[in-house]
């Protein structure tokens, strides 16, 4: 059986399909398949992307190109170039996640470990935002901010967690190319979101602390809402690049990602092509959107040292300095298990140190940042004992 495919101005001929499942010809029910390539020239670099459920693969193929750019008919030979590859291709349409292990025993013990912190982070994440929403002396910037860090904690641990849980108690962690993308796509966006959402907190600190007076004119309830939505706008965008540079690569060989989630590490060694050019899209934009917010945030805490430091009395720059230092925490476990994720050399890449990292960013920092702002914040831990004492007592 013999089939053609017309992909721009290169033309392959497919001969003797074979399934990996039946080992029997496999020739019907085939999808409209995208043919790539790179270098033409280099034909044992072929890749090739078949949009189907099962894995295929290719007993023999044989590539022409057209010098005329239509397709050729058989017996056609004229104005065509010929090559012929033998061997087998593997064509991935899905990937299977590792994940922390494969012994039962520690998946049970795995399973509860990550449903007891994903329910205390709902918890936590869910009863801040309601408490400032609630309680009126918590509306504010300060936490207006706080609340949307609630917010998008809650769902970048929801990207992540519902799938390691499904993963612990599951048999087969397979998971289409469609949902990688989709994890991957969320992920991106929610990671970009609270990069510029802490940076405007740390403008808005700055401002508290810098500026008191003006305070209030500068930091209207218009600007705190502008700031946010440019973050979501941020992220969005970052996302949408990040997703589209990362999913034009085609992932041949292995199918298994040795991670608990669609990462960028695991993917760049799945690739059947040169990605020195994707690396370098990756650091530039990474690198732009990471310089631009932490310049924000060490320009922010530059004129807030400077300006607790003229401060003459003890109390007074500790009172200063305990309003931004819960923000300063949050900063620093954020940007520190990202910078250590995505900004070192892919050879030093190892899975288990991956993984340990990539903790920090999608468990333990919306887990922690809920006890973070409530436990070493007055305002908050006042407004919750009169939330609780309004529930008691509603008179």
């Amino acid at each position: 059986m013999k089939h053609w495919y017309k992909s721009s101005m290169f033309f392959i001929k497919m001969e003797t399909f074979w399934s990996q499942d039946m080992h029997l010809p496999f020739h019907r029910d085939l999808p409209e398949t995208m043919w790539l390539q790179r270098p033409f020239g280099n034909v044992s670099s072929l890749c090739i992307k078949l949009q189907h459920k099962s894995t295929v693969s290719i007993e023999y193929i044989r590539i022409f190109k057209s010098v005329s750019g239509n397709a050729p008919s058989l017996p056609q030979t004229t104005a065509m170039e010929s090559w012929e590859w033998g061997g087998n291709v593997t064509l991935m349409t899905e990937f299977v996640l590792v994940g922390f292990t494969t012994v039962p025993r520690l998946q049970v013990t795995f399973f509860m470990l990550f449903l007891f912190s994903y329910i205390l982070t709902l918890m936590g994440n869910v009863s801040l935002m309601t408490l400032i929403f609630l309680e009126s002396r918590l509306h504010t910037p300060m936490y207006f901010f706080v609340g949307n860090l609630s917010f998008l904690d809650m769902w970048y641990s929801t990207v992540y967690i519902p799938r390691i849980l499904t993963d612990c108690m599951s048999k087969s962690n397979v998971i289409s190319y469609a949902g990688c993308a989709a994890q991957f796509f969320f992920s991106t966006c929610l990671c970009f979101t609270e990069c510029y959402l802490l940076a405007a907190m740390a403008y808005d600190r700055y401002a508290a602390i810098c500026n008191p007076l003006l305070y209030s004119s500068t930091m209207t309830r218009k600007f705190c809402i502008q700031l946010v939505a440019g973050s979501y706008v941020a992220g969005f965008a970052n996302a949408i690049t990040h997703t589209g540079n990362t999913f034009r690569l085609h992932f041949c060989g292995d199918n298994r990602i040795n991670h608990f989630f669609c990462d960028v590490p695991p993917l760049m060694k799945m690739a059947c092509e040169n990605t020195q050019g994707y690396q370098l899209i990756l650091a530039a934009a990474v690198g732009s959107n990471v310089v631009a917010t932490t310049t924000l945030i060490l320009g922010s805490y530059t004129g807030i040292v400077v300006a607790i430091l003229r401060i003459r009395s003890a109390s007074g720059r500790h009172k200063a300095f305990s309003t931004c230092s819960a923000h300063l925490i949050s900063v620093s476990l954020f940007y520190g298990s990202l910078l250590f994720m995505y900004l070192q050399p892919s050879s030093l890449h190892t899975p288990d140190r991956d993984k340990v990292t990539a903790l920090f960013c999608t468990v333990v920092n919306p887990l922690v940042n809920p006890m973070i702002y409530s436990l070493r914040n007055k305002d908050v831990k006042d407004a919750f004992r009169t939330a609780v004492r309004r529930t008691i007592a509603p008179g």
